[in-house]
């Protein structure tokens, strides 16, 4: 019996298995997503192929989550020990200002909860689509990392919209969710509503024209879209719908290489993404912070223990302001963020026994909706790459003809002038995705991941908590219930104790029920002899498969007729 179940009890069961392999591992948040990916393994392919056909299918079987007009951001371990950061984050039309979008009196409105603009036009429609990054970026990463080619990485995301698959009842409460703003294009609803009914759980969902533009995309290239007719046909239709994005906004798009953030908790290295995500520094931030406790002996799920993880989340949120947002606009105090002297003068101000505000960083609001996919190989290869069109089925209108959604990342821009996080032609969006990678002795101990916007990188500092100090198992590590907090209230999950709400109460915490905090994580755990273990959480449909075995032994011969092996002469 772990430490933390001593303490806390049996606080929680865990509700799905790990899986376990030698010779590589998918962990997405659908099962047919991993399963293109172990693919792809089987073929013979390296991690980035298994991470990018994985990704291609998501935006087939999750397309309420990710999509080839989305954005987002890619740690990789290559096989010689490199870590490489790629930024595909959207960036803002050059046609876009700051004030480009009317504030509404009111509470945060959208999908997302982004602030309220007037006809809530940053988040759904045309105005709410920033210059998409995903297909370059993952095409980028295939040639400069991968071993396959483009045409076989898109074949199983080919087959699955060609097809169809049937919907999970967890896409058919998002279709519901999003029926209303459905009804009002034709060409998402006629996909997802056919016959102006969403469609249910156990229902079979085509999206032919989808595996048109994939078959177009694997004969062309993303030249079709950056530069090409298909990336001047999306530019065209946004405009006739009053977008600003333009087919020059498209193919000058570039992914960027950026130097990864780097930490260290109780002898674990931790490597993570730099601004415009804040998921490294932030990580890193508040594990310095509470490296200063003894966690372990305080307890999972203790009141102690979480009113000194939510502290420390607030001090997190009241610095985020300054260092989250494109480093080309503003320059963040990166070193002094991660630096261990800065958490002591900022543990200091943490009192044990009783809540405090902090004094506030900007904040701006961002969609939980996204995805992640975790992979490794047996040569050394590991990706762990957060992707996401932002609210829940982007800006919920498609493109005729295409099958794609766009993104609505310029929700994630304060749409109020005159701050960091405004709008600024060309500028990338803001983000909380922290893809991570953990060493132990200078090897990979750990990957993981998860959506669920800017609860990201608090969910992924707690399971390096349950992985570190807790000593849980990777299954339990993802599956462990989660806070949150960026102010006043206190977020906790049902399987929090009624004892520790009651204890976080009595320290002045706010504590606010929630029945889920951030999205599906999933992870992959790296042991002796090439072992591997891979975990999706209950949050998502998330999914891990370990591929085993291997080739016959050199040498071994079958003689038609003769049921016995016999050894080559």
């Amino acid at each position: 019996m772990t430490d933390w179940r001593s303490r806390a009890g049996s606080l929680f069961t865990c509700e799905k298995q790990p899986a376990r392999g030698s010779r590589g591992m998918v962990v997405s948040n659908h099962p047919l997503a991993t399963s293109a990916g172990a693919e792809m393994l089987a073929a013979g392919g390296n991690a980035v192929d298994a991470a990018i056909a994985t990704l291609f299918t998501l935006t087939v079987v999750e397309p309420m989550m990710v999509g080839i007009l989305g954005g987002g951001v890619a740690q990789l371990r290559l096989p010689d020990g490199q870590h490489v950061i790629v930024d595909g984050f959207s960036t803002a039309p050059a046609a876009a200002r700051e004030d480009m979008y009317r504030v509404v009196e009111g509470p945060a409105g959208g999908p997302g909860g982004s602030l309220p603009t007037e006809g809530n036009a940053n988040v759904v429609g045309a105005l709410a689509i920033a210059t998409p990054g995903n297909t370059l970026s993952w095409c980028e990463i295939l040639r400069r990392y991968g071993s396959l080619p483009l045409a076989d990485i898109l074949a199983p995301a080919i087959r699955h919209a060609e097809r169809g698959f049937a919907v999970t009842p967890y896409l058919a409460d998002c279709i519901q969710d999003a029926a209303g703003d459905f009804a009002k294009n034709p060409a998402i609803a006629a996909v997802f509503m056919p016959g102006g009914t969403p469609l249910k759980a156990g229902d079979r969902l085509i999206n032919a024209d989808y595996a048109e533009t994939l078959k177009a995309l694997a004969a062309q290239g993303p030249g079709l879209i950056h530069g090409g007719p298909l990336g001047t046909a999306i530019a065209e239709h946004l405009q006739s719908l009053g977008g600003i994005l333009t087919a020059e906004d498209i193919a000058h798009f570039k992914p960027l290489d950026r130097e990864p953030v780097r930490g260290s908790y109780r002898g674990f290295e931790v490597i993570g993404p730099p601004p415009p995500t804040s998921g490294g520094v932030h990580v890193v931030q508040m594990l310095n912070i509470l490296e200063g406790y003894d966690i372990a002996g305080l307890g999972f799920g203790t009141p102690e223990t979480l009113h000194l993880i939510g502290e420390a989340m607030k001090i997190a949120f009241a610095d985020r302001g300054v260092a989250t947002t494109d480093p080309a606009f503003v320059k963040a105090p990166i070193a002094k963020l991660i630096d261990k002297a800065y958490a002591d003068e900022r543990r200091a101000q943490i009192d044990p026994e009783k809540a405090k505000l902090f004094e506030p960083g900007i904040s701006t609001s961002e969609s939980a909706n996204t995805t992640h996919v975790t992979v490794a190989d047996a040569k050394g290869g590991i990706v762990t790459m957060t992707q996401t069109i932002n609210s829940l089925f982007g800006a919920r209108v498609m493109i005729p003809g295409t099958g794609l959604i766009p993104n609505n990342y310029m929700a994630n821009f304060d749409p109020r002038p005159g701050l960091a996080l405004s709008i600024a032609p060309g500028k990338r969006i803001t983000s909380s995705m922290a893809p991570l990678i953990l060493l132990k002795g200078g090897k990979p101990a750990y990957a993981l991941g998860l959506p669920g916007g800017l609860r990201i990188f608090t969910s992924a500092m707690q399971a390096v908590l349950n992985l570190v100090d807790h000593k849980m198992s990777l299954q339990e590590a993802v599956e462990a219930p989660r806070i949150w907090s960026q102010g006043p209230t206190l977020e906790v999950e049902p399987t929090i104790s009624e004892a520790a709400r009651e204890g976080l109460a009595k320290r002045g915490q706010k504590v606010t029920p929630m029945p889920t905090i951030g999205g599906g994580m999933n992870a992959i755990a790296f042991g002796e002899g090439g072992a591997l273990e891979g975990a999706a959480c209950w949050r998502a449909d998330g999914t891990a498969m370990g591929l085993g075995g291997g080739l016959a032994r050199p040498g071994v011969r079958f003689v038609l007729g003769d049921a016995k092996p016999k050894a080559a002469s």
